[in-house]
């Protein structure tokens, strides 16, 4: 593969996967078709000028026309809105798109990729969980390709490299554990947002990270797992790592078990999804084992974390409740970052939101974005009344 040749489109490019895009896109001298962001227009104009794009998108008009205005020396095309920036991923050129926008928004954009035929590098774990049966659809409609840029799925997509037709006993998904492993559910009451923004491995924006701190990540990335790679919730047995140098493993009908390890650094999976199957030099240092010393593992402890619990409960029963469990999480994790709830509370909130939504077991596309909408305004309501 000619690196200078392959050319990829950025989404959500100002974000902590977005930078670290960019930065990818640098080292290996890609050329860059496309970028898009909600409303960074400082941020997206350095990337601007750093990479040369045909064309920007911001999803906010005003920060577009902002953006217009100083990138007026450039050849680059500037657009604003939602709908300009499907559409400028329905007409790149690019053979690559790293879908690093967060969160329900992710969804949109994945399904343009899809539809454009396009590999997408999918960060975006959320598209996957609430609905990834649609998202297929369109990859397998589209010849597009899916390649996992999560750490974990990137793992577990690296070690069944080779074993097609070898069956999966079963899925190891570590977990470094968060800032607050080892703590009673009492030791969690007084947790603020800066305790749980301080993660001990990993750097990432602040949702997920808050995610991380209450396993509720975890929880969706068995979600994922079960989604991507066609196995039951009970093939997933998530195992906590502090050290986040084993990123996953699969446990093969033999008991043989196939583990990735790396240096916790996302870049080493963003450069993989974009041009797998070669692998190119990394920004990542090298894994040295012998300073590390020793690497340990333990179970979860889905008492005092129950949401990873709630994932499980969230797959099983399938249908909308994981687009449920994932709005529900949205609002309860905006609501503690602006202080307005507890740790703890969040747990609370979003387990009672799941429990008590009435599924649809075969729900249209509109059926999800329905129970989206509908749960975002029942979870607010909710935490009012608390």
């Amino acid at each position: 593969m000619n690196m200078n040749e392959k050319s990829i489109a950025i989404l959500g490019s100002t974000g902590s996967v977005g930078k670290q895009s960019v930065e990818v896109a640098t080292s290996l001298g890609l050329k860059v078709d496309l970028l898009t962001a909600s409303s960074s227009v400082e941020e997206i104009e350095a990337q601007a000028r750093l990479l040369n794009p045909s064309v920007c998108v911001l999803t906010n008009e005003a920060s577009a026309n902002a953006l217009k205005e100083k990138l007026a020396d450039t050849s680059i095309k500037v657009y604003g809105g939602e709908s300009s920036a499907l559409d400028s991923v329905m007409e790149s050129q690019a053979s690559v798109a790293v879908n690093a926008v967060s969160g329900f928004s992710g969804l949109a954009p994945a399904i343009a990729c899809a539809n454009s035929g396009k590999r997408i590098a999918m960060s975006n774990k959320e598209a996957i969980v609430i609905a990834h049966k649609f998202l297929k659809e369109a990859i397998d409609k589209n010849n597009a390709e899916l390649v996992p840029v999560d750490s974990e799925h990137s793992a577990i997509f690296q070690c069944l490299q080779g074993n097609k037709g070898n069956k999966i006993k079963r899925i190891l998904l570590t977990s470094s554990g968060g800032p607050f492993r080892g703590k009673e559910l009492s030791e969690l009451q007084g947790i603020t947002a800066s305790d749980a923004l301080a993660h001990p491995t990993w750097k990432m924006g602040a949702k997920i990270t808050v995610d991380s701190a209450s396993l509720m990540n975890k929880g969706f990335e068995v979600i994922e797992a079960v989604r991507l790679f066609r196995v039951s919730p009970e093939q997933i047995s998530v195992v906590v790592h502090p050290q986040s140098i084993m990123h996953s493993a699969v446990e093969y009908d033999d008991n043989s078990v196939i583990a990735q390890m790396g240096a916790p650094d996302m870049r080493t999976c963003i450069q993989y999804a974009i041009t797998y199957p070669n692998r190119c030099p990394s920004l990542a240092k090298p894994l040295d084992l012998a300073s590390i010393g020793s690497l340990t593992f333990e179970q979860p402890d889905t008492k005092t974390f129950k949401l990873l619990a709630l994932a499980y409960y969230a797959i099983e029963e399938d249908g909308v409740i994981p687009a449920v469990l994932n709005a529900a999480d949205e609002i309860a994790v905006k609501m503690f970052l602006e202080d307005k709830i507890g740790f703890t509370k969040m747990f609370d909130v979003v387990e009672n939101i799941v429990r008590g939504y009435e599924n649809i077991k075969n729900p249209t596309l509109d059926d999800i974005i329905n129970a989206d909408r509908e749960t975002r305004i029942k979870t607010l309501e909710y935490i009012k009344g608390c």
